[in-house]
């Protein structure tokens, strides 16, 4: 029988995909609509093998597989991006997301080939569609891409490949097949960008912050790799252990990271980093209000463990009190947003990379913080939180400056898009900070109707799309620069149809529901 939740969310998908092709039809699009009807078979495929446990590695339990949504989130990204940067002659932009389209068509196809393939007995109308999707994609990009660009989506398909491998065997239940596409397909990307960008260095050319985002990122997933691999033949909770991680992480940090990103902007990182943060006093004022906000979260979590400590050690934190983080969130990045998107750029990029530090010290019980970070934090699990990582806090983060690590600068002339899309970076602030923050308060205490075979509410939903509208007022009146052009009946909708989306996810939604945003205005 099939699951009418699934069934619902992949109608907002296949809505949001004719959306976006609506605007922007041209040859992928074909490969998108293709791409799509394939991941809705496959989809189920996939459930059926996580329900009788026949998946060769561990995935996330309390959850479809969220191959259809996941599918098509890197692949309307790098369309949308290619339009735009089209629309704006920035030809190299426009290439940049012709490879990005590709290679999330590739990545998501591969993955529905591994669950065709697994499948016993063998789907035959579903190998069917597979090939005719596969063959449609790989026309399409046989006429489309250079030899150059061929080799780098077959690269980072390779990089995919191992790194799910390695990272999914290590990591049991921390994802579903979708969040992994999403999560390992952008590291594999990542990671293929600084490899090729450090072969090919030229002096002057590049932004300084864009190299810190793809050495951070590839910097901390290789520093885990490394202690992972190390501590299978040693005890991590002891004390020699603990200053053996501290010191190799010094000595990866200053003696690798360092210089491969003194190698990419041409000075040193660390002059660099400071010079950027104290630029200016509205950066330093920026700072200090920053830094008082993160004290006030770290307050909220100290005072819920001490709340229950007095209680009951079974005291879990409510809806609403982890919901404080996201406005704390919120608080955060509109005021980066509004007076310097690139110091808010850094920040997060900081943040990232502390945050999964501290995950580190967490899981390998590395002292003196090892274990108290492990019992301040199991107060705010959830059900999403069933693998040996905790993500959910890394999950919020991610959502909130995806938008601003891939709106597309150098395709607006002004530092903004015209339209809806003067909102995109504003994506995660409407869609996780505003909306689902709105959604689960709302619907949590005042809900009564709920939508079909969810916990989801009625109520809550349109209490959220209600919000974001309000937001966007907001946004219109404080920023200066956002200027919808008239766009409004667009944005109703992109709001409409992504708190629709959120009502019937299972994935995790901090992740799923900015990326479609984004898409949705960007279109």
């Amino acid at each position: 029988m099939l699951n009418k939740p699934v069934l619902a969310e992949s109608l907002i998908v296949f809505v949001i995909v004719l959306s976006v092709h609506a605007v922007v039809w041209d040859r992928y699009s074909w490969c998108a609509v293709a791409l799509a009807v394939q991941a809705f078979y496959v989809q189920f495929k996939w459930d059926r093998l996580l329900q009788l446990g026949g998946a060769v590695f561990q995935f996330r339990t309390a959850a479809n597989s969220g191959l259809l949504p996941a599918s098509m989130g890197i692949p309307l990204l790098g369309i949308v991006m290619k339009e735009r940067c089209k629309a704006a002659g920035i030809v190299y932009f426009e290439r940049f997301g012709v490879v990005v389209a590709s290679t999330g068509m590739l990545l998501a196809l591969f993955l529905s080939v591994i669950a065709v393939g697994v499948t016993k007995p063998v789907p035959t109308n579903t190998c069917v569609l597979t090939g005719v999707a596969g063959s449609i994609i790989i026309y399409t990009m046989k006429h489309s891409l250079t030899v150059s660009e061929v080799i780098e989506v077959l690269e980072v398909l390779l990089i995919f490949v191992y790194l799910s491998m390695i990272l999914l065997y290590l990591l049991p239940r921390c994802f579903t097949p979708g969040e992994a596409l999403l999560v390992l397909g952008g590291i594999s990307f990542v990671l293929n960008q600084l490899i090729k960008r450090s072969l090919n260095v030229v002096e002057g050319r590049g932004d300084p912050i864009d190299f810190f985002l793809l050495v951070a990122v590839v910097g901390v997933v290789l520093l885990g790799l490394f202690f992972t691999v190390l501590f299978v033949f040693m005890d991590s909770g002891t004390w020699i252990s603990s200053m053996f991680f501290h010191m190799m992480t010094a000595v990866l940090g200053l003696g690798v990271i360092m210089p491969w990103l003194y190698r990419l902007i041409q000075r040193n990182p660390l002059f660099w980093l400071l010079q950027f943060l104290f630029q200016t006093q509205t950066r330093v004022y920026l700072l200090v209000y920053w830094t008082f906000l993160a004290a006030s979260a770290c307050g909220v979590v100290f005072y819920q463990n001490a709340k229950r400590s007095s209680e009951s050690k079974k005291h879990q934190a409510s809806t609403i009190t982890r919901k404080y983080f996201h406005f704390i969130v919120v608080a955060t990045y509109v005021p980066g947003l509004i007076y310097d998107r690139q110091l808010l750029y850094v920040a997060a990029v900081l943040c990232l990379a502390v945050f999964i530090f501290l995950e580190y010290i967490r899981y390998f019980r590395i002292k003196p913080f090892g274990q108290t970070l492990r019992h301040l934090l199991s107060l705010f699990l959830d059900e999403r939180d069933s693998g040996p990582l905790i993500l959910t806090h890394i999950y919020l983060l991610l959502g909130m400056s995806l938008p601003v690590w891939l709106f597309p600068r150098s395709c607006a002339p002004k530092g903004t898009l015209s339209g809806a899309g003067a909102l995109v970076p504003y994506s995660g602030v409407l869609a996780v900070g505003v909306g689902d923050t709105i959604a689960s308060v709302f619907g949590s205490t005042m809900g009564e109707i709920k939508w079909p075979g969810t916990k989801k509410t009625f109520e809550g939903t349109m209490t959220a799309i209600f919000a974001q509208i309000i937001a966007v007022a907001l946004i219109l009146i404080f920023d200066s620069s956002v200027n919808l052009n008239s766009s409004y009946a667009w944005i109703l909708a992109s709001v409409s149809l992504v708190s629709l989306l959120e009502a019937y996810t299972t994935q995790i939604d901090n992740l799923l529901l900015p990326l479609y945003l984004q898409i949705m205005f960007m279109a």
